[in-house]
C-alpha cells in the first residue's frame, strides 16, 4: 500500500467518525515504526560514547539483547535491568542532560516527514493518538513529544522513595501480550472497552502480534520478515513508510 493510499484511508476514517461511528484510536509502535531506529538500542550505544560503561562488554550484551528481541525471546525484565544500569550509576541529573544530547544528536535526525505526516493525518481525522512501545518511558517520553502525542504507553520504571530508578519494571510491561493489557487499562481509565473504539495499530514487529490481532485495523508497518509473511497470509495492510 502506498503512502498516498494511507492518507486516503485516514481521511475516510475521519469521515466515518463524523458520521457518528465508534471513537477512533490510532495506536503506534515507535521503534522501526515511527522512527527508523531502535531508540533503546541507540541510547545504549550513546552511553558508550560518553564512557558510562565498558564499551566492549556493553556492546556485546546490547547486540545480544537486540537479537533476542528480534527473535521474540527477550526477557524484558532482564533487559531493563541492563539498559538502566548506566543511568542508575550516573544519576538523574546527568542522565537527563545526556538524553537531551541524545535527542539532538541521534533522534532528531531520524524523524521523517512520512512518519510525521502519518500521525498528523490521524490527528486531522479526529482520532485519539497513542504511542505503545516496549521501550522505557525515560527514553521514549521526549520522542513522543516530537510527534505531539501526549498519550504514551511505555515500560514504566520503578523508583525508590528518593525517586531513583531501581532497574525494575513498575506494573505490566508494555511488551508482547502486555501491550494488550496496557491498552485495555488505558481504555478503562476513560470508561471505554474494545467495543467502544475502532483501533488502527501500526507496528513493524511480530512481537506485537497479540495487539495486531486485537486491533480493528492491523497495519504491518516497515515489517520485519516474519511479520510481513503473517500480514500477507492474513491479508493485513502493509505499509512501507520509510
Amino acid at each position: 500500500m502506498t503512502f498516498r493510499e494511507v492518507r486516503t484511508k485516514a481521511a475516510e476514517a475521519g469521515e466515518v467518525k463524523r458520521q457518528g461511528g465508534r471513537r477512533k484510536v490510532a495506536l503506534f509502535d515507535l521503534d522501526h515504526t515511527l522512527i527508523p531506529i531502535d531508540s533503546d538500542y541507540e541510547w545504549g550505544e550513546f552511553t558508550i560514547t560518553m564512557g558510562w560503561c565498558d564499551a566492549t562488554e556493553f556492546k556485546r550484551r546490547n547486540v545480544d539483547f537486540f537479537a533476542q528481541y528480534q527473535a521474540g525471546t527477550l526477557d524484558i525484565h532482564e533487559y531493563v535491568r541492563f539498559a538502566t544500569q548506566a543511568m542508575r550509576k550516573q544519576g538523574a541529573i546527568k542522565s537527563i542532560a545526556a538524553h537531551a544530547r541524545f535527542m539532538n544528536e541521534v533522534v532528531q535526525k531520524s524523524i521523517t516527514t512520512q512518519a510525521q505526516s502519518l500521525v498528523q493525518q490521524h490527528r486531522a481525522a479526529g482520532d485519539e493518538l497513542v504511542i505503545v512501545t516496549a521501550t522505557n518511558e525515560f527514553v521514549t517520553g521526549p520522542i513522543a513529544g516530537i510527534f505531539g502525542v501526549s498519550d504514551l504507553i511505555a515500560v514504566e520504571l520503578e523508583r525508590n522513595t528518593l525517586g531513583e530508578v531501581t532497574g525494575e519494571i513498575k506494573g505490566i510491561p508494555s511488551f508482547r501480550e502486555g501491550k494488550v493489557a496496557r491498552v485495555e487499562a488505558w481504555l478503562a481509565a476513560r470508561r471505554l472497552s474494545w467495543n467502544d473504539v475502532e483501533t488502527t495499530f501500526y507496528t513493524d514487529s511480530l512481537n506485537d502480534l497479540a495487539l495486531l490481532e486485537r486491533a480493528t485495523h492491523p497495519v504491518a508497518t516497515n515489517p520485519d520478515q516474519r511479520l510481513r509473511a503473517v500480514a500477507i497470509e492474513r491479508g493485513w495492510r502493509i505499509l512501507d513508510l520509510f
